[in-house]
Order: structure tokens, then C-alpha cells, then sequence
């Protein structure tokens, strides 16, 4: 039997036609961020069981959640992808996806890096490579990766919609707003479901300091941008802090109870966006009430999914947002043992390790420090990170958290002159936040009183 050729040009070990269909249906869906590409790709392993990509895709899809028990699924699948036939691109997918579930993210983003330059139309391959990026914290490749693939692209390629998404959000990590607006605009007028586009979007808003054109680009089409969408919460998170940054605080609860927290959902990249928000919120000295307690019990329920405390420590990230919501809650005994499973994880020899040990440990710390009150010990943790918080992941939006961690820090510590230098670092780089006035105005005033 001949193989089969994707629409973009790639053999297709294994395919059968209705297995391949519903191969390129899960693509699709994965590129846009909608529906459910795993349930889609089961449907093709059932049509073609010998389907190289089909079990490759099926090990990437349980790799970018970054879910504790995500590892070992994806290690199976590229056990299974093994032992079926494999021409080179199938075989460099595997050997990457097996990098990444054995925690090698370095070595998992070298190989996407030369699968998309010797396969530039492979558009898994620069998705996948794109979100390793973007978990490494690695702004530069998130631009490069596209760039590179870029002249081996036109409208007529199928999934050009996302590699415009892609190339946007890469342009906004970099600096280049304008673009990225550019990009990301024209992503969702050819397809409004791409939901990395849309989120893309988001971002250089949130860069370029412009929360009502935030609010304009999200609100009025949230029942597009949301409908079956795996971005749906995040998207709503930069809302929120469009919200939020607005001094809107009773809409940034209300979005928080309707659709982030409220949405009681235990994916690991949802808790992520809920813990970020109270602790935003918290920040500010809103009253976030008992928010907090179902966040840190959701959290508890996937880390001790596999025993107790067995997944945290795979990812800093994920980590850090656990121990805030840890200690909004009050949880001291989650505290320590998400503690002592970072300081284990520190000490293994895998990415991560670099991760916990550059930011992760100490900004949990921080964390933990600022809940009992102690504003000088939280600074000390917290000001060699700030300026290399990019090491364990995340966009420019969400590490702001770290800056916001260091002001609180500051005000709880009385350090007059460190919270006064923050308030005009802040002030300028946000002019128009009314968070940002009162902070400036609260410590020139401590300041001309100290004088």
C-alpha cells in the first residue's frame, strides 16, 4: 500500500484515508486551540493503528499541558511510534516528544528547532517547538522559529491562520507590538477560532499598556474567542487584568467567579491563570474572601494524584502558582510539602532542576515569606530573580507577577527607598494605572515626610 501524503506535503506512515482525515482534524483543532484533538486522534488510531504520527501527536498532546501524569502517557505513545515504520521527520517528532517526557526541554527544543528547518511546513512541528518556547521562557525562539519557516509559507498552505498566530506572539515577546497586533489580527480574520491568535493579541495589548483597547478586543467577542476553547480561561484571565489595570475591580471578581475560578476546572494551566488573578487581586488589598481555599484543594488534588506530593516538581512554573494559592489558603502543611518536593526537584538532573534552582524555589520562598508577613526576608529572595524569572517559563504578562511579589515585598518590609524606587519604575512603565498612581504618590509622600 502507498503512504499517504498530509496537505502540506509530509508522508504519512501508516495512514489510512480515514485515519488521515481524522489525523488532519486533530491538527486542526490543536493549531486553533479548540475542542478535543485528543478524542479526535484516538478516533484516528482506531481507523489506522500503525499511524506513526497519530501515536506522536497523542504523546505531544499530553506533553504541553504540563500535567504531572502527562509524562509517562507520552513516554507509551513514543514507545509505541517506535515500533511502527518511520521515515526521518516521523522519527525526529519521536525522539523529541521522548526528550521532553524524560524532562530534557533543552534537548526537545533543538530537535523541533531542525525538524521545522529541514520540514518548515510541518506545522506540529512549529507549534509544539513554539509552546516549548514559550514554557522556557525563551522569547527570542518564539519569533525565530516562525521566521525561519516563513518563506516556505503563503495563504494557499493550509494553516497559515496559525502560523501567524505564532508569528505574532512571538514579535510581541520581542518587542515588536505593532506587528504582533498586525499578525495576530489577520490570524483571526481568516480563522476567528484560532485562539493563539486572538491571545497573541492580548499580549502586545497588555505590553503596550492599552487595557481599554484590551476590553474592546476581547469583550465584544468572547462567545468566539471562548467557544471550545482550551484558551478560553487564560483569554478571560487577560481580560481580567484589562479589568484590572482599569481599577475595575468589581468586573475582575465577577470574571473571576464566572469564568476562572468559578469554572471549577483542575487543568493545570487554568489553576495557573485562577492562582495568578487572586494573587493580583491580593496584591492590591482586595478582599478576595474564601477564594482561595478551592484553588489550593484543587491543587492538592493533582499533585497527590499519584501519591502524595508525587507531581509536584516537574514543572517551577506550575510550582510557584500551586504555593501561592497554598498560601492564600493557609495550608502550611501543603507549604512544606511542595517545600521539600522543589528542593528534591532542584536536586535531580533534569531542565527543570536549572528551572526550580534559577527562580522556583526562591520566588516559592518569597511566596511563603510574604504570607507570614515577612516583607524583608520575601525582597531578599526575590530581587536576584526578578531579572532572570524568564529561566523557568511564562510570557513578560504573567511574570509581571514577580515584579508585583517584589513591591508587596517591599510595602510589607517598610523599605522605603526599595518600594519608592519600585512605585516610579511602575509609574513610568504604566502611566496611566490608577494601581501604579496611588503606589507612586503613597511613596513620594513617605519620602518627602522621611526628608
Amino acid at each position: 500500500m502507498s503512504t499517504l501524503i498530509d496537505a502540506t506535503g509530509h508522508a504519512v506512515s501508516g495512514a489510512t484515508p480515514e485515519g488521515l482525515s481524522l489525523f488532519e482534524q486533530a491538527s486542526r483543532e490543536l493549531l486553533c486551540l479548540v475542542d478535543d484533538p485528543l478524542a479526535t486522534v484516538q478516533r484516528a488510531l482506531q481507523a489506522a493503528p500503525e499511524m506513526t504520527m497519530a501515536h506522536v501527536l497523542v504523546a505531544w498532546l499530553h506533553l504541553l499541558g504540563t500535567e504531572p501524569s502527562g509524562n509517562a502517557v507520552a513516554a507509551a505513545a513514543c514507545e509505541a511510534a517506535r515500533a511502527l515504520p518511520a521515515d526521518a521527520r516521523e522519527r525526529a517528532h519521536i525522539d523529541a516528544a521522548a526528550a521532553l517526557a524524560d524532562g530534557r526541554w533543552r534537548e526537545a527544543a533543538l530537535r523541533m528547532e531542525d525538524l521545522s528547518l529541514r520540514w518548515p511546513r510541518d506545522t506540529l512541528a512549529l507549534q509544539v517547538g513554539h509552546q516549548i518556547d514559550f514554557f522556557r521562557g525563551d522569547s527570542r525562539m518564539l519569533r525565530d522559529r516562525l521566521l525561519r519557516a516563513l518563506p516556505a509559507w503563503d495563504a494557499g498552505v493550509p494553516g497559515w491562520h496559525g502560523v501567524l498566530g505564532m508569528l505574532a506572539f512571538g514579535l510581541c515577546e520581542t518587542g515588536d507590538l505593532a506587528g504582533a497586533e498586525r499578525q495576530g489580527c489577520a490570524s483571526v480574520e481568516l480563522e476567528p477560532r484560532d485562539s493563539w491568535g486572538w491571545h497573541a493579541v492580548s499580549h502586545a495589548l497588555e505590553m503596550r499598556r492599552a487595557p481599554r483597547e484590551g476590553v474592546a478586543w476581547l469583550a465584544p467577542q468572547r462567545a468566539t474567542w471562548s467557544n471550545g476553547s482550551f484558551l478560553a480561561i487564560h483569554n478571560t484571565w487577560h481580560l481580567a487584568l484589562f479589568e484590572l489595570e482599569l481599577d475595575h475591580i468589581d468586573e475582575a471578581l465577577r470574571l473571576y467567579d464566572e469564568a476562572i475560578g468559578g469554572s471549577q476546572s483542575s487543568i493545570v494551566l487554568d489553576l495557573i491563570d485562577t492562582s495568578a488573578l487572586l494573587a493580583r487581586l491580593a496584591q492590591r488589598g482586595v478582599d478576595v474572601g474564601n477564594r482561595w481555599q478551592p484553588v489550593a484543594q484543587r491543587w492538592a488534588a493533582v499533585f497527590d494524584a499519584d501519591g502524595p506530593m508525587q507531581g509536584a516538581g516537574r514543572y517551577a512554573f506550575n510550582d510557584l502558582h500551586a504555593m501561592l494559592a497554598f498560601v492564600g489558603a493557609d495550608r502550611a502543611a501543603d507549604q512544606t510539602r511542595l517545600l521539600d518536593a522543589m528542593q528534591a526537584a532542584a536536586e535531580r538532573g533534569d531542565d527543570n532542576a536549572g528551572f526550580t534552582r534559577d527562580v522556583g524555589l526562591p520566588a516559592a520562598r518569597a511566596a511563603m515569606a510574604l504570607g507570614r508577613g515577612d516583607g524583608a526576608a520575601a525582597a531578599a529572595l526575590l530581587r536576584p530573580v526578578r531579572h532572570q524569572a524568564h529561566r523557568f517559563g511564562g510570557s513578560h504578562a504573567q511574570r509581571d507577577l514577580i515584579d508585583l511579589m517584589l513591591i508587596d515585598a517591599a510595602v510589607k518590609g517598610h523599605d522605603a527607598a526599595l518600594a519608592a524606587g519600585l512605585a516610579a519604575e511602575r509609574l513610568h512603565q504604566r502611566p496611566a494605572s490608577p494601581f501604579a498612581q496611588r503606589l507612586a504618590h503613597r511613596w513620594r509622600v513617605g519620602a518627602s515626610a522621611a526628608d
